[in-house]
């Protein structure tokens, strides 16, 4: 108790102040530290300089001042500025060693201090010390290679030095990292100073997959544009596109593209480019797309092309109204209107099926009133103008009664829709279905129906010849065959012909599928047939397969003389030699290397369509060995050549003569 009263003892009592009103004069801090500094009349003298007169003193100075830069280091190590300043006192001494050993020292303590480096490395470089400069530079680059400021200085140090392939090689090491867009472009103008434009493009080519952003794609071909490789700029653009692709459109590599193409006056191209994008591309990110396309019209366009703009435009508006509301079927009644009037039928079609999706969402009349009059007009467009009869709608009905069971009214809607609009559809609907149920004489009668609608198309004709295949009555498919080869009008005579010829190949009669390709050989003698005709004697895998194969190339290549398309005759001579080489002798070898072409260049002269003349024209043609009409051109070619051999033995022959008295006085 009695230590606890002497402690309340010693605390002093606070003064209580009885006058709580404020000063009249009040006084604030800024005012009492400027009074303050008014006040200060005791001035501190500076130090006094110190004049070294002899060896002694300066070593003395130096030892103090490196004992105060140590002490300063041993207090707080990581303090990197004061490493740098005993860097620079020794290197304003020259004691390059020194400092050199100081900096080595604090790389130690902080490698990771970018100023280290850099006060390192310009130190190196302001005392001439290349090599050590290179060195630091690329311990800095290997240790901290993110740092894009050493990069810089360290190819910047090399060009001023002249090292042109050395500042390259350094460059190439910093794209291996793939650094920021900056960086590429630094490497590109540094090879643009030197007129490098190939290498500059395969930067550029390494840039864009690296950064494949669209304002770098656009960089690249005005880059093209502006050492006037035009064709080269227009594939960048191209290749964008197609990089791209329709998920990541962008209007600025359209406008861009654009405006090249108009700049080089390919208006039809620009106009294309347009369209192109401005189909794609989501009408609220295209403002300024449209913008520049309505901006071309005016400028190039005629009445035609500035009316697309403008129905482009409320096209536009109209999609903006139904997307706010889209049960608003007058704006659909509209939008209808234009697109009817200018657009093609799918686009149309596109537009009245995304009108009828929006059913009304409640059952009252008021609603759907306006909702039917859709699917009304739907179906006078598709009668009046699309000319549509509604094949696909007769074969649902059809589809609707089998699934009620009820086959012979599905056979007689089909039956009657045949009979009122015969279309190809409907037929292979009907053909299908009776498959399905396995009557094959209705099949034979429909195809029949089918061959008299269509006698032409070359697909019905192979698909009932298949079906009279897979029922196994060879002598009817091959009938059917006879009679489809037989029609005056094919819309495929060539895949006929090869269905034909297969089907004999798998019945394995050869002596047929042989007359065939010599009946076939009447009517063309494209070169594609002889050398499927040789493959097929080839493969007849029998002893005499190679010796017919054979004469069949010697029969093609004696037809194919008079051929005007003599690559026709290379492509059939070049076939016979992969025969050859694979099957054939020494001999043989030898013949065919004998046929083959010579392949010259000539000139020809063209003439314009007023009939003057156009200037000369290069182009490739072929001698043949054979033709001799050709003999005196390839003896004359032959001469010639065996002249200018003779004229370069001569040349090589021939010794300066300075260089033989040189010799004989030696």
């Amino acid at each position: 108790m009695a230590s606890t009263a002497a402690g309340k003892q010693r605390i002093p009592k606070v003064a209580k102040v009885k006058n709580k009103a404020p000063a009249e004069v009040q006084i604030t801090a800024e005012q009492l530290l400027r009074e303050a500094k008014e006040r200060e009349l005791e001035l501190l003298p500076p130090p006094p300089q110190q004049k070294i007169t002899d060896v002694e003193e300066l070593n003395d100075y130096k030892l103090r001042k490196r004992k105060t830069f140590e002490d300063n280091i041993r207090k707080n190590r990581t303090v990197i500025s004061n490493w740098i300043k005993y860097a620079q006192w020794e290197e304003s001494l020259k004691e390059i060693q020194r400092a050199r050993s100081i900096y080595e020292r604090a790389l130690d303590v902080d490698y990771r201090n970018v100023t280290l480096w850099l006060k390192y490395a310009e130190m190196e470089m302001k005392n001439r010390q290349v090599n050590h400069a290179r060195n630091i530079w690329d311990r800095a680059i290997t240790t901290l290679p993110r740092v894009n400021q050493f990069w810089y200085k360290y190819t910047y140090m090399e060009e001023m030095l002249g090292n042109v392939a050395g500042s390259r090689q350094v460059f190439e090491r910093w794209m291996e990292w793939q650094p920021e867009e900056q960086a590429w472009h630094s490497y590109i103008n540094f090879e643009l100073r030197y007129k490098e434009v190939d290498r500059a493009r395969t930067i550029y080519e390494r840039f864009v997959i690296v950064h494949p952003d669209v304002k770098n794609w656009i960089k690249y071909a005005r880059f093209e544009e502006k050492h006037s490789y035009f064709a080269h700029a227009r594939k960048v653009y191209e290749r964008a596109v197609e990089f791209f692709g329709e998920e990541h459109m962008d209007e600025h590599l359209y406008v861009a593209f654009a405006k090249f193409e108009e700049n080089q006056k390919e208006f039809e191209r620009v106009r294309v480019i347009y369209k192109y994008a401005l189909d794609r591309i989501p009408k609220q990110d295209a403002q300024n797309l449209f913008k520049n396309y309505t901006i071309f019209e005016k400028k190039f366009g005629d009445r035609r092309g500035i009316e697309d703009i403008i129905v482009s435009k409320r096209r536009f508006q109209y999609e903006e109204e139904v997307k706010a509301n889209p049960h608003n079927y007058d704006a659909w009644f509209d939008y209808l209107r234009l697109v009817e009037s200018d657009a093609d039928a799918e686009t149309v079609r596109e537009v009245y099926e995304r009108a009828i999706a929006n059913v009304p969402p409640l059952q009252e009349k008021r609603h759907w009133k306006r909702y039917i009059y859709l699917w009304i007009n739907y179906a006078l467009y598709e009668e009046l103008e699309a000319k549509f009869t509604f094949a696909k709608i007769w074969l649902l009905y059809a589809q609707f009664e089998i699934r009620q069971k009820n086959l012979p009214l599905a056979r007689r809607a089909l039956g009657t829709s045949i009979g009122k609009c015969p279309k190809n559809k409907l037929f292979k609907g009907y053909i299908e279905l009776e498959l399905q149920l396995r009557e094959f004489d209705r099949c034979r009668k429909l195809y029949e129906k089918f061959l008299e609608f269509a006698p032409e198309n070359c697909t019905s004709w192979i698909k009932f010849a298949e079906l009279e295949t897979i029922l196994g009555d060879i002598d009817r498919a091959r009938a059917i065959y006879e009679l489809a080869i037989g029609q005056p009008r094919l819309d495929m005579p060539e895949v006929l012909w090869k269905s034909y010829i297969d089907f004999e190949i798998e019945q394995e009669e050869y002596e047929k599928t042989r007359n065939l390709y010599r009946r076939l050989l009447q009517r063309t003698q494209h070169v594609k047939v002889w050398i499927s005709f040789a493959q097929f004697e080839l493969s007849a895998g029998r002893e005499e397969s190679l010796s017919r194969c054979r004469q069949i190339y010697e029969e093609a290549n004696k037809a194919m003389r008079n051929c005007e398309e003599k690559e026709e005759r290379v492509m059939l001579l070049e076939s016979w030699r992969s025969f050859e080489e694979e099957f054939g002798t020494e001999t043989t070898k030898e013949r065919i290397d004998k046929l083959m072409p010579e392949k010259i260049k000539k000139r020809r002269k063209l003439q314009a369509e007023d009939g003057s003349d156009a200037g000369w024209e290069e182009y490739y043609d072929y001698i043949f060995p054979e033709d001799t009409a050709n003999q005196p051109n390839l003896k004359l070619l032959a001469m010639a050549k065996l002249w200018k051999k003779q004229q370069q033995e001569n040349e090589a022959a021939e010794v300066d003569p300075d260089k033989d008295i040189d010799e004989s006085q030696s």
